[in-house]
């Protein structure tokens, strides 16, 4: 019976509260949506299981978590907290972005830019409750709905948010088309809605191959601080459109992207400890982080609809909501929503080019949010 006592009060059921079932609830949950709403699920399945793994008890502090060094997680999570992962998901997305359309209607750049607003307006919002600036400008990056970025950014500025943010930025880029339709519709018209796009010009080769060393120059001499991120993300753009490393280029995008996915969501979903994530921070954070991402949806929207006042080639306003960084699901609901209304509107080519810019839009206000904040 001695030798049945000890293993009873060795076993996890021994230190488990409440809060470890509900941090457990909240994996099955992120499980689920992946498997029967189909939201992103190759994030939120690894996510989802890590929250489970990181959440089971560990009596007598035996150190298998990712915050005691020494062990397996600790070590993946290395990845996370050091910003290796989100850089090299960069990588993988730029050997799978085609810039073109960006390239094609330079003026749907501003789309992107404009829904950036959702950042600095989250940050001064989330100053003004409590937050430091530091603190604040991490969770406002939650606004660009571009979870590496976010990663990235916190790794940098709020470590100990880190968690968090990172659920909660991934959550709201799979929450896209819940989140926005509504956003979408309440800021046009359908007259505004059935606004039909001119073709965009072709995109020479020559082009494609300038493009990515040009936009790195421009985008990291504007921020230095982003030459990590933005770094990568072109460099994978070059591999993809030079013509002459194909191998690379597919690797990037599919096997490296893919273990990094892996490892990442994984590692982050561990790190979501009921002890420190159960608490009116993080419900804060979570508020902010979905206001974050409203804001930065009606601010592309109301820039397309400025446009318009100004210039005789009119935007489909829905155009401007793809300005958050979530490629490329931001842009299919753009479609979704032009298609609503009008069947034969085909408006995702020209959505695209917005929701690219957005990646580097947020990779450019992370970069400012780092430099200014830290002092580098």
């Amino acid at each position: 019976m001695t030798m049945f006592y000890e293993f009873i009060a060795s076993s996890g059921w021994s230190s488990a509260t409440p809060g470890h079932g509900l941090m457990v609830i909240v994996g099955l949950i992120m499980i689920l949506l992946a498997i029967i709403r189909r939201y992103e699920p190759l994030l939120l399945v690894p996510m989802g299981f890590g929250v489970i793994l990181g959440n089971i008890p560990m009596p007598g502090g035996e150190g298998h978590g990712v915050y005691d060094e020494g062990s397996v997680l600790y070590y993946i999570y290395f990845g996370v907290k050091e910003g290796i992962f989100p850089a090299l998901i960069f990588l993988g997305i730029g050997a799978m972005t085609d810039f073109s359309a960006m390239f094609s209607a330079p003026r749907l750049v501003l789309l992107g830019a404009a829904a950036q607003i959702g950042i600095f307006v989250t940050m001064i919002g989330a100053m003004a409750i409590g937050f430091t600036p530091e603190e604040s400008g991490a969770i406002a990056i939650i606004g660009g709905a571009d979870g590496p970025t976010a990663i990235f950014l916190s790794s940098k500025l709020a470590p100990h948010l880190l968690p968090i943010i990172a659920i909660a930025s991934y959550s709201y880029m799979a929450l896209v088309p819940i989140i926005q339709p509504p956003i979408m519709r309440l800021l046009t018209t359908r007259k505004e809605r059935l606004i039909r796009m001119q073709s965009p010009r072709v995109i020479s080769q020559r082009e494609k191959i300038i493009f990515p060393i040009l936009a790195f120059l421009v985008a990291t001499l504007i921020a230095p601080d982003s030459i990590v991120l933005l770094g990568m993300l072109f460099f994978g753009n070059l591999l993809k459109e030079c013509g002459v490393t194909e191998r690379l280029a597919n690797t990037a995008r599919t096997s490296m992207v893919d273990i990094v996915t892996i490892l990442l969501g994984f590692s982050v979903g561990a790190s979501t400890q009921a002890d420190t994530f159960l608490s009116l921070g993080s419900f804060l954070i979570f508020v902010l982080g979905v206001f974050s991402f409203c804001i930065a949806t009606a601010g592309g929207i109301i820039f397309a609809k400025f446009m318009n006042l100004i210039t005789k080639e009119k935007i489909n306003p829905l155009v401007g909501a793809a300005g958050v960084s979530a490629v490329p699901m931001a842009a299919r609901v753009v479609q979704v929503e032009a298609h609503r209304e009008d069947p034969k509107n085909f408006v995702l080519y020209h959505a695209i080019a917005p929701n690219v810019a957005g990646v580097i839009g947020s990779a450019i206000g992370a970069g400012i949010l780092w430099s200014v904040l830290l002092g580098s």
